[in-house]
């Protein structure tokens, strides 16, 4: 029989998997949503009649129609009044001067701000008749002028709210510098970067089923968080917490665009309310393509000096953040750009500003990484301009500039205190992997031959934030030891592909001192776990697997105790090992520990655990060759090492730095989202427009790691997921700059399409080599 990796392998690989579009509820209606095509309008009719008419029909409306629907604001507001969780309509990042008058109805009323957006919804008895209903729905809008970048939007010529800047959040970190810091220095180079507009993509789109029954509301979601999508939906209904159950199935990724409480799912949960129907909608495609959350998306101008030794004085990063037509959380995202701005190096002199502008796109909202390969991009770009400009190795100036092993906890001018990095140990062995003098040796002599193509050597050094922010670095949980000796995990995190159903009992296993075959997980259902935060920020390990650890201590500290009193003898006299108590100076007295739960009742331990923030780190290296009449860039080679402190499960962590190197390199090379004059993404062929790294455009991948523990955690862990996102690309078009030598290195802005490779190699080089 095969042996299965993860024990979720033999369910999803062989296609036993449950989805949402999977589950079978009697009576089940679908729903359709129909869509402005424009990014910008106002919106003067809407006609639903001829769609009702449509057999198979259920009913259609617009707003206008469901006047007691309550929006997305109404969540906002009522929130308010709630304890703090991060990810909240209003979270700690987010700013409620941003939201007011600013709020995402759940259809639309008046007026458009991005295409795609709802305008009716068609629900039918499959979908099917849905779609031929939604076919049937009229609407007329009267065009306005569209902005889709925030350079122009932030001129608010065109306003997205009447009244209201499209400029919805300004910030920013550290100190302005003095002008006499840039005029004294050695070297400065500046340079503009545009992190482009991306998509999640994952394999499995949004998808949400409400089901109501009697005074309950059962809604299935793969959702990253079921405890808050049950607590905003109780705000929305007007209902208590209670009468909600939220659960999650499986899950086929989400990569942050899964955790929200989105339009979508406010109209589905209402309508299951008010037809007494379950009501589903399964995001299709295309569907997605034009209204899943958005990725990345800012605008930035970055200067770096340094003295004639190449060691860093002062580094400036200005940020115009495109946030989308509605300041949901991505309003407060650019933040973490800034604060992570000065990478793993000393900078003495720190500046940041942030503006996050309204723009009549689908609204930006964490991705992979979320806000911090910005700011890798930024600084690591500034790092090669710099090593150029002085002619010093990159990898040379990069070791000068390290924070020291030494020097940790050390608190950046940003305000960021990282934990814990041994920064050039992880440079040495991404150098070493890859072979780099080799490879230098190699672009030498092909810059001496005129007929080979360019080599480029690209290195990134890049520091994350893992955990999430102050207030949210906790987790929920629960272990239950059954008479028969069997361990129930109850989590509140939530998996979509990070593996939990086999990393969880296993560390819990491990802690016991039992086979790992004895432990089970149950997750992503508010029934069986109360309270708990989700997977988000790379934190399940870090955070919940520490609050799993703890509670399995203290399940032997009770164990211990509930057989002192019962062989009546102190609890510093029973020991525990391989699930089992025993009494230390009586070989006799041992009982396992389902044999104790038998004797003395049911042992469940409830259990809230919180650590700090956790700072992983890594260096990648990407080797290029680029084809300068066709425009292709062809990876020979890509090096990650990466430190995420202890691993729980060095083949799972590994998996997750492969899976975040090849979508880093879609965001290199490959992916970004047009748009037109009206606002409309140019995405009518769907995969065929958005580009994804397949199969073929996978390089020779080789990842590797080092470990320095977290202090923050007893586990000693640090989040894994994101790695190869924050780090690869500025890697790669570093490799590229570095093949091409424009003179103008600004001309090289992701993704590095045939169209961009093909003007910079037309262009004039840089004089001098390195």
């Amino acid at each position: 029989m095969h042996q299965w990796t993860r024990r979720e392998d033999a369910r999803l690989l062989t296609g036993n998997g449950r989805y949402v579009a999977d589950i079978d509820a009697p009576g089940c209606l679908d729903a359709v949503f129909v869509r402005s095509k424009i990014g910008h309008g106002r919106l003067r009719t809407v006609d639903c009649a001829t769609a009702r008419e449509v057999e198979g029909v259920v009913g259609a409306w617009s707003a206008a129609d469901l006047s007691d629907m309550p929006s997305c604001a109404r969540v906002a507001a009522s929130l308010q009044d709630l304890p703090p969780v991060p990810h909240t309509v209003l979270a700690k990042l987010s700013s409620d001067e941003a939201v007011v008058g600013r709020e995402w109805p759940a259809l639309v009323k008046e007026r458009v701000r991005y295409a795609g957006e709802a305008v009716a919804v068609v629900v039918g008895e499959d979908r099917y008749r849905a779609e031929d209903g939604a076919a049937e729905v009229t609407f007329e809008i009267d065009p306005l002028p569209a902005v889709v970048t925030p350079s122009a939007a932030a001129s608010d010529e065109t306003l997205l709210f009447d009244g209201l800047s499209n400029v919805a959040l300004r910030g920013g970190t550290g100190t302005p510098i003095e002008d006499a810091v840039w005029q004294e220095a050695a070297a400065v180079v500046e340079g503009r970067f545009r992190q482009n507009l991306l998509m999640p993509t994952p394999m499995e789109c949004r998808t949400v089923l409400a089901v109501p029954e009697k005074d309950r509301l059962t809604i299935w979601s793969g959702h990253q968080m079921p405890h808050r999508l049950r607590r905003e939906m109780a705000v929305l209904l007007g209902w208590s917490q209670d009468q909600i159950r939220v659960v999650v199935p499986d899950t086929g990724g989400a990569f942050g665009g899964k955790s929200a409480s989105f339009p979508e799912f406010v109209v589905v949960a209402f309508l299951a309310v008010k037809l007494k129907r379950p009501v589903r909608w399964i995001e299709d495609r295309l569907e997605s393509m034009m209204v899943a959350t958005r990725g990345r998306g800012q605008d930035q101008r970055a200067r770096l000096a340094a003295d004639a030794d190449g060691r860093l004085l002062a580094y400036e990063l200005h940020i115009d953040a495109d946030v989308g037509a509605y300041p949901h959380l991505g309003v407060g995202l650019p933040m973490q750009t800034a604060w992570m701005s000065t990478g793993a190096y000393r900078t003495p002199r720190v500046h940041s500003t942030v503006r996050s502008i309204l723009t009549n796109t689908m609204i930006t909202y964490p991705y992979r990484g979320a806000g911090r390969p910005e700011a890798v991009a930024a600084i690591e770009r500034c790092m090669d301009m710099l090593a150029r400009k002085l002619r010093i190795d990159p990898a040379e100036l990069r070791r000068r500039n390290f924070i020291p092993p030494e020097a940790f906890p050390y608190t950046t001018p940003s305000g960021r205190t990282y934990d814990s990095g041994e920064y050039a140990r992880a440079l040495d062995l991404a150098l070493e992997t890859v072979d780099y003098d080799a490879w230098r040796a190699e672009q030498v002599r092909r810059r001496r031959d005129p007929m080979a193509k360019p080599l480029g050597i690209g290195l990134s050094c890049y520091v994350e934030r893992s955990g999430g922010e102050p207030g949210g670095l906790h987790e929920f949980g629960s272990i239950e030891v059954g008479a028969d000796g069997f361990v129930t995990v109850r989590c509140g995190a939530a998996s979509s592909g990070q593996s939990h159903e086999t990393v969880f009992p296993a560390l819990v296993a491990k802690t016991l001192g039992m086979d790992e075959q004895r432990v089970r997980l149950i997750e992503g259902d508010t029934d069986e776990q109360s309270e708990g935060l989700g997977s988000f920020a790379s934190r399940t390990a870090q955070v919940a697997g520490a609050m799993l650890q703890h509670a399995s201590q203290v399940v032997i500290a009770e164990a211990r105790q509930r057989a002192a009193t019962l062989w009546d003898v102190p609890p510093e006299e029973v020991e525990w090992s391989d699930g089992t108590v025993h009494a230390a100076h009586d070989g006799s007295a041992a009982m396992d520990i389902g044999e104790l739960v038998k004797a003395t009742g049911p042992l469940r331990v409830e259990d809230r655990f919180e650590t700090g923030m956790a700072f992983p780190f890594g260096s990648h290296v990407a080797v290029v060759e680029v084809d300068q009449e066709l425009g292709t860039v062809e990876l020979l080679k890509v090096v990650t090492v990466d430190d995420c402190g202890v691993v729980l499960n060095p083949d799972i962590v590994r998996a997750q730095a492969f899976g975040s190197a090849i979508q880093g390199i879609g965001q290199a090379l490959y992916e970004a989202i047009p748009y037109d004059d009206n606002g409309t993404p140019m995405l009518a062929n769907g995969l065929l427009d958005y580009l994804l790294p397949t199969y073929t455009e996978v390089p020779p991948i080789v990842v590797k790691d080092t470990c320095t523990p977290s202090p923050s955690s007893p586990l000693g862990a640090k989040g894994a997921g994101e790695s190869g996102c924050i780090g690869l690309p500025a890697a790669i078009v570093n490799a590229v700059v570095d093949a091409l030598r424009p003179a103008d290195p600004d001309l090289l802005q992701m993704p590095l399409t045939p169209d961009v490779i093909w003007r910079a190699a037309q262009a004039p080089k840089q004089e001098e080599d390195r």
